[in-house]
């Protein structure tokens, strides 16, 4: 494995490695919807400012520092709104499709939602808005799911795979943030107040209690509030990925978006350089714990 440092995506760049700088930990982080690089096939019908709404804005940039703590960080540079990494290849409904599907689909409740692999709709403030005005056709879903869907998946499982190849286990880590108005967005009118970081494992099911807690109490050492697994449990990756009873650690962390940047202009905010410093201490906590779980297994 060779070290590289960090790279400048371009937009026909689906996908890009960062490789742990020195030391290599079995930690694999990724941030599937972070990217800007908007397609010029896209064909959205709603403003760019709406559709940004969809980005994890800044949050690989957030975590740039982990392969100086020895993890392998990738990042998708393409935009979930054209299409998400964090969905299953299958889910689709038949009906946003012009022609049929060559395979059989599996329309999740993510998909019923409008956010299913290839979104038909963006929320502000409650309001959803339509994201096209005609279906997309089948060889233009296949064209994204083969240029960018895939690629993302195919690094993300190398990574995976040879961390367990080479220390018998791995400590993975997806990182989104949300929105503010999640819960308005979800009609939950008798929700609690959105925490600042949500740490999801899909209900105790992908990674060692011990990795999630952590993680979370290290952050609330920090000052910021944590919920676990409410009102984000996890999707696909770390569902896929998560195994503890294989040594297969998976966990998602969100970051409720004004703690680091303005939701409307998509600039960062005043906490933004505060918690780019925590996060640095943070990583220093999860490799120190990553490396001494890594040494009981030789």
């Amino acid at each position: 494995m060779q070290q590289a440092d960090f790279l400048q995506a371009r937009p026909d760049e689906p996908v890009v490695l960062h490789l742990p700088l020195g030391e290599v930990l079995p930690l694999v982080c990724d941030s599937p919807h972070s990217g800007t690089a908007y397609p010029a096939d896209f064909g959205h019908a709603v403003p760019m400012s709406l559709l940004r709404r969809g980005e994890d804005t800044h949050v690989a940039t957030l975590w740039d520092r982990w392969p100086q703590f020895g993890a392998t960080l990738i990042e998708a540079t393409f935009p979930r709104t054209y299409i998400d990494p964090n969905r299953n290849e299958s889910d689709l409904d038949p009906a946003q499709i012009e022609g049929e599907w060559p395979v059989a689909l599996s329309p999740s409740i993510k998909t019923q939602q409008g956010l299913g692999l290839i979104w038909q709709r963006i929320s502000k403030d409650g309001v959803a808005t339509p994201l096209y005005e005609r279906k997309r056709t089948v060889a233009e879903l296949e064209q994204r799911i083969a240029r960018y869907w895939r690629p993302y998946h195919a690094v993300l499982a190398q990574a995976i795979d040879a961390s367990v190849a080479r220390f018998g286990a791995v400590w993975h880590l997806n990182l989104h943030s949300m929105p503010n108005d999640v819960y308005q967005r979800l009609g939950r009118t008798d929700a609690p107040p959105l925490a600042d970081f949500v740490l999801g494992d899909r209900d105790g099911t992908t990674c060692a209690p011990e990795f999630i807690r952590l993680i979370g109490e290290t952050l609330a050492g920090f000052g910021y509030s944590v919920a676990y697994n409410e009102p984000y449990k996890g999707v696909e990756l770390i569902g896929r990925i998560g195994q503890p009873q294989l040594n297969r650690h998976s966990l998602q962390i969100e970051i409720r978006r004004p703690v680091y940047m303005n939701e409307d202009t998509r600039e960062p905010n005043a906490g933004f350089v505060p918690l780019q410093q925590h996060f640095r201490q943070l990583m220093a906590v999860v490799a120190d714990y990553v490396r001494q779980e890594a040494g009981k297994l030789r």
